[in-house]
């Protein structure tokens, strides 16, 4: 019973931590300090920016690079790593740098919030996540540097450095370049390449880190050779994995298949430049953001595919959204079952359990839910716009928001302030997850276990 009050608790937590962090961030960003010269930004921008930032999605309505002073650069930067980190992780760590001990609840609330069986070695967890992700990103800032500060000198290319690696690693996809992403770097290999290992390494998730890391310390210490070492991986990880390779390398063939002759994508480009972009395209519709080509030029099927991939997203406890690669996996894996007549849901020798099944279901449902009200929502108050409201440019928007990607075919920057509320509202559910929203507004926080249940009836189905 404890644990069950504990896992709502936890979920009103998270719910009302992001909301308070967007309304502090918005704050800040309403203040004369934090706009560039000749800027004056009003309330509703700053709040979206905030959103946007905490909820590591990556549209906007203002520019990142031209509207905002160094002031304004560094709230947005702060935002997106405390959003890339998550509320519960923050609060722990703003306890443990007080010197204080991480009371039993708030070791709870880590547990449920990373969907762990035990307490054991929870702070040693954050610790590693933290370790880890700031590792990530200043490897990735110095790669990064090799580009910008050549190009920008020193101050200015560092700047864009830490800005780009923090951005991509949270999957956020905003940058402080200028206003065309990283169009100008699509043939840079470089760029290219050291965005897509950040975007890959944020959205794979901290867990699956962490096995991939015992499979290497088997492997240099000779504990088990690698067949052992790549069975002895938890399933999560293999699903993950394999779910990752299979969308990121599929959509880019299929991105390359309809769009190589595409004079405003890849028409013009080298084919090696081709094939980069294709994968950049196809990674970055992982919930990153970043564009190498751009959005409103390319073909509905290609927008389609685009939507699919940010729609699934990345893989749990990592900074990516979607529904996530493992819900999507077990989803078919258990068609895959029927059609093959079992009753269980199996996958590289094991079973995969029907609470599993069930929670999958209810979040793909929930994240369609929350794509189509708000697409019909943003229809209703674009209606009658003359530029870039047609429905293809609408469900992209929505979905790049919902699953906070970032991608846009140029709607956001020019809706009106109800289409940005409804945007803010979508990355906000998108970020803390539809389940997690639903669970917070839930009244009765326990499931009331019942001594007897109803007969049977079969329904019709299909």
């Amino acid at each position: 019973m404890h644990v069950s009050k504990t896992k709502f608790k936890t979920a009103q937590i998270i719910a009302l931590g992001f909301a308070a962090i967007i309304l502090l961030g918005a704050l800040l960003l309403s203040l004369p300090i934090a706009w560039a010269p000749g800027h004056q930004i009003k309330f509703i921008d700053a709040l979206f920016t905030s959103t946007t930032s905490i909820c590591v999605t990556g549209l906007v309505t203002q520019s990142t690079y031209g509207a905002w002073s160094g002031f304004g650069h560094l709230v947005i930067l702060f935002l997106i790593q405390l959003g890339g980190f998550g509320v519960i992780t923050c609060g722990t760590l703003v306890v443990l740098a007080m010197g204080k001990r991480v009371s039993i609840r708030n070791r709870r609330l880590i547990q449920e919030s990373y969907n762990l069986d035990t307490l054991k070695g929870l702070i040693a967890l954050v610790r590693k996540i933290v370790t880890g992700t700031l590792l990530v990103e200043g490897v990735g800032m110095i790669f990064y540097s090799f580009q910008f500060v050549p190009e920008y000198g020193l101050r200015r290319g560092l700047e864009i450095s830490l800005f780009n690696a923090v951005s991509a690693f949270c999957n956020a996809g905003m940058d402080i370049i200028g206003d065309n992403s990283l169009a100008d770097y699509a043939g840079n290999p470089l760029v290219n390449f050291t965005t897509i290992a950040l975007i890959v390494l944020g959205g794979i998730g901290y867990l699956v880190w962490w096995d991939l890391i015992k499979l290497m310390k088997r492997l240099l210490r000779r504990e088990m050779g690698f067949r052992q070492s790549v069975r002895a991986l938890e399933l999560n990880t293999k699903i993950a994995l394999t779910a990752t390779g299979i969308l990121i390398f599929g959509g880019a063939v299929l991105i390359l298949a309809l769009e190589h002759r595409n004079p405003g994508t890849l028409g013009n480009m080298p084919f090696w430049e081709k094939c980069m972009a294709a994968l950049f395209q196809s990674v970055t519709c992982r919930t990153a953001g970043f564009f190498t080509i751009p959005q409103e030029n390319l073909h509905e099927a290609s927008a389609m595919i685009c939507m699919i991939l940010m729609f699934i997203g990345g893989s749990p406890l990592g900074t990516a959204g979607g529904v996530k690669t493992t819900t999507v996996a077990a989803l078919l894996l258990t068609g895959s079952s029927f059609f093959k007549g079992k009753e269980d849901t199996e996958v590289f020798n094991r079973r995969i359990p029907e609470t599993n099944i069930r929670t999958a279901w209810v979040v793909v449902m929930l994240g369609l839910g929350v794509v189509l009200t708000s697409t019909v929502a943003l229809a209703i108050v674009t209606e009658g716009m003359a530029e870039g409201a047609y429905l293809i440019n609408i469900l992209y928007e929505v979905t790049s928001a919902g699953a906070t990607v970032g991608l846009t075919r140029g709607l956001t920057p020019i809706l009106p302030a109800a289409g940005k509320l409804i945007i803010i509202l979508t990355m906000y559910i998108g970020r803390i997850g539809p389940t997690t929203l639903a669970t917070a507004l839930t009244i009765h926080g326990e499931k009331k276990p019942s001594g007897m249940h109803l007969p049977d009836q079969k329904i019709f189905i299909g």
